[in-house]
């Protein structure tokens, strides 16, 4: 006689997945696709990047997926600090190349396009829970074609301004840099100006593409 698999023992042998997107809509069409498919199990759901980590580290998944673009900390910081509890695909609108270039290097496992959501992010959950990479074909190519950045002194930022850099880019307070660096919030903020003045960009964003753009996210 064979004996026959129980539906809990399907389930504790299956993917287990964390959503995370603002909007509750996506997650549920995600949730709706992933648990239809045999051998996935959505373990939680996240509307904000720090509900994310509480359920990575509450529910231990195989596989986070991750919107790009979520209220609090940046998904790069995220990404960064749980890559080596689960593996990280991101689902996003950005295919600028230079965002999943960014989204990789700070350990990201693959990396999908909502627009192509579907079988593709079945594929890249499977990729990822086996030990795989997964890149949207069409941005790998991309990817491809443009020249690396390189990992040099970026317009005479110091080895400190690159530090603290990096770190904005990763999606961490000024305190939370200061404290990483020890440093004192008020220097940090000097750091800060002097990268924006040198670099002639004011805001997060910009700075973050200006990181990822130059490799800093390897550092």
């Amino acid at each position: 006689m064979f004996a026959t698999m129980s539906a809990s023992d399907e389930v504790a042998r299956a993917i287990t997945i964390v959503l995370a997107d603002d909007h509750q809509v996506v997650r549920a069409g995600l949730r709706l696709l992933l648990q239809g498919v045999e051998g996935m199990h959505v373990v939680g759901e996240a509307g904000d990047v720090p509900g994310a980590l509480r359920l990575v580290e509450a529910r231990r998944p195989d596989v986070l997926v991750l919107d790009l673009n979520m209220p609090g900390p940046t998904s790069l910081s995220a990404i960064a600090e749980i890559k080596d509890v689960c593996a990280v695909v991101v689902l996003t609108m950005q295919s600028d190349p230079v965002f999943a270039r960014g989204a990789l290097q700070a350990g990201a496992r693959a990396y999908v396009l909502k627009e192509a959501a579907g079988a593709e992010l079945v594929s890249a959950v499977r990729t990822v829970a086996g030990g795989g990479i997964y890149l949207n074909p069409e941005l790998g190519a991309r990817i491809a074609a443009e020249p690396s950045a390189v990992v040099a002194d970026p317009d005479d930022l110091s080895v400190r301004e690159r530090d603290v850099l990096r770190l904005i880019a990763l999606g961490h307070t000024n305190a939370e840099i200061g404290a990483q660096l020890f440093l004192s919030v008020r220097t940090v903020e000097t750091h800060r100006s002097h990268i924006q003045r040198k670099l002639g960009r004011t805001t997060r964003a910009e700075l973050v593409r200006y990181a990822i753009e130059h490799g800093l996210l390897d550092a």
